[in-house]
């Protein structure tokens, strides 16, 4: 276990202050517990480790293929020895009613793996690639920009809609732990809507009220229709160049209706590595920079809910690209995307893996003291 420097009585008064705000979503005792948690990690200055789908493929492996489903393999824990402190799993196409995830993933896995790291004393969060509920494509199909208009009330796919949240609900109250109650989750609808590429983006795709009327419908139904009290609401845009705050702010659904802001930034392409690197770096550090100070005025937690370099070309990633941008932010977590096991995505993981090139310096990042492991957050 990494040594820790203690608080001191005034930092967690003023932690409790910040988890406690009485401008937040209605939570039950369970999630509130997950946010004073997160909120005594976000004291300290320090980030944990977050991986999506970890438990249920790798690059090499597949839950599918394997003999048991005991969900105790993970890419993270082969080469750092560990489980990452957070896993994150997709519900994209749990809307239609069928068996599987838009990645391929039987939905009672998903259920299985989350209650499995939760029980390991893990934290688990949710993205939604809900399908285009205009067309019935996939939530890449923006081939309309009144999508949001017609699902909201009066519109003329509402009760569609609708139907579908219906069905979304239905599956997160399965959510329970031994003792009846709902396994909190980090729960991110709606993201990188500063893009146009999904059909609920704010650019050009719907307008900044439509788009906070979405939210604020989907928060009254799952948590007031519903009783899903359990979900730690999420924002999640994307930072294009940097964070673009104006859109953030005209986007905003209200205190109210957020627990945590986030940021979705990734490493792109280039063949000089090291230049991409560096780009990275900027374009983190100063939408952290802007982050924070959102996180503030709001009195809200931040993280980066998704990062990562597509096949890890800068085979020093980790601590020269990641660990180099969190240091000196309060960001609770960095969750790295997938690494894609089907042979239609060869070449699409963000994490490393046994006998990846940046194996070594995944293992130097995850040994770092400001970096946490599922196992060095169980004193949280």
């Amino acid at each position: 276990m990494k040594l820790r420097k203690l608080m001191t009585i005034i930092t967690l008064a003023s932690l409790v202050l910040s988890s406690c705000s009485p401008k937040a979503p209605k939570h039950s005792a369970e999630a509130e517990a997950l946010l004073t948690r997160l909120g005594k990690i976000a004291a300290t200055g320090h980030h944990m480790v977050a991986h999506q789908d970890d438990l249920v493929y790798g690059t090499y492996w597949n839950v599918n293929n394997d003999g048991t489903q005991d969900f105790k393999r993970s890419d993270v824990l082969s080469c750092a020895g560990d489980y990452p402190a957070v896993v994150g799993f997709e519900l994209g196409e749990i809307e239609l009613g069928g068996e599987y995830s838009l990645d391929s993933v039987r939905f009672d896995y998903i259920r299985e793996a989350s209650l499995a790291h939760y029980n390991r004393g893990g934290i688990i969060t949710y993205s939604w690639h809900c399908r285009n509920p205009l067309t019935g494509e996939s939530a890449w199909d923006v081939s309309s920009d009144q999508v949001v208009k017609f699902i909201l009330p009066g519109g003329s796919e509402h009760e569609k809609f609708m139907g579908w949240m219906d069905t979304l609900c239905e599956w997160l109250l399965t959510l329970r732990t031994e003792d009846g109650a709902l396994m909190p989750v980090i729960w991110r609808p709606w993201h990188e809507h500063t893009g146009g590429w999904f059909w609920w983006g704010v650019d050009g795709l719907c307008t900044y009220e439509d788009y906070i009327a979405l939210w604020k419908m989907t928060y009254d139904y799952m948590v007031g229709e519903k009783g899903l009290d359990n979900l730690i609401w999420t924002t999640s845009p994307d930072v294009r160049d940097t964070l673009p705050v104006e859109m953030v702010e005209a986007s905003y659904p209200g205190d109210a209706y957020v627990d945590i802001l986030g940021i979705d930034c990734y490493w792109w392409g280039g063949e000089d590595v090291k230049a991409q690197t560096q780009n990275y770096i900027y374009k983190m550090t100063s939408s952290l920079e802007k982050l924070t100070a959102l996180g503030k005025k709001h009195n809200k937690l931040i993280a980066v809910t998704e990062t990562g370099a597509e096949g890890i070309k800068d085979h020093e990633f980790w601590t020269e690209g990641l660990a180099a941008s969190m240091e000196g932010f309060n960001a609770i977590y960095a969750l790295t995307w997938r690494n894609a096991s089907d042979p239609a995505h060869v070449g699409h993981y963000f994490c490393t893996y046994p006998g990846e090139a940046s194996e070594a310096d995944f293992k130097a990042y995850t040994e770092r003291e400001d970096v946490l492991l599922l196992g060095d957050i169980q004193e949280f």
